[in-house]
Order: C-alpha cells, then sequence, then structure tokens
C-alpha cells in the first residue's frame, strides 16, 4: 500500500483536529489498537529541525479499533506555528513495522486576531 496524498491547513491560533479513518483493502476498518503513530511537519524535506510534532507518545495523535486516527494541536500550540511545510504520518504495528498511511503539504493560515 503506497501513502495516500493529503494537503492540511491549520488555521495559526485555533484547536486543530483532523481524523482519517484505515481502511483494508476491502473497504473494512482496520483496527489500530495495537499500533503508535507519528507525524512530523518539516519546512523541506531535508530540514533537520521540526515545525511540528505529532505522536501517541505526546496525545496529538490517537488511534482505535475502528481504524480512526485522530490528529489534534491545541490552540497554544498552533499559536506558536509560524512556517508553512510539508509532512507524513507513519503507522507502527507493534512488531515495528511502519507504514505511511499520508503525505502532503501543511499551510499554515497565519491569525489576524491576537
Amino acid at each position: 500500500m503506497s501513502a495516500g496524498s493529503y494537503d492540511i491547513t491549520c488555521e495559526q491560533g485555533t484547536t486543530f483536529s483532523r481524523t482519517f479513518t484505515v481502511k483494508d483493502s476491502s473497504g473494512t476498518a482496520r483496527n489500530l489498537s495495537s499500533y503508535t503513530a507519528k507525524m512530523q511537519v518539516r519546512r523541506t524535506q531535508s530540514s533537520s529541525s521540526t515545525i511540528i510534532e505529532l505522536t501517541t507518545e505526546n496525545g496529538r495523535i490517537s488511534l482505535n479499533s475502528s481504524g480512526q486516527v485522530a490528529l489534534s494541536i491545541s490552540a497554544a500550540d498552533t499559536a506558536g506555528l509560524s512556517d508553512d511545510g510539508i509532512y507524513d504520518l507513519e503507522l507502527i504495528s507493534s512488531g515495528g513495522v511502519v507504514e505511511r498511511l499520508v503525505e502532503g503539504n501543511f499551510t499554515l493560515d497565519l491569525e489576524v486576531t491576537r
């Protein structure tokens, strides 16, 4: 399975949330309860630093048995963002198999009200 392409727009200073449902080739939602996930946003693919990182460990990604991958960034954290970038989102099985789920552009819609 190859990664899907999905561009994300994040509004600076607001609570960001996005949910994906992962399905197998027959269209059945995959049980992700034994998986972890990681998403990094970087200015460019070769950037050594991240703009922001979302993981199951830091609570910004949650997974469930209904195939849902929920991304969340607090309003305080999006207020601190200042750059557009690119991202990818990876699922990691309990056996250590890494699968790139989705990738794309990460566009920051700058806040006017402060």
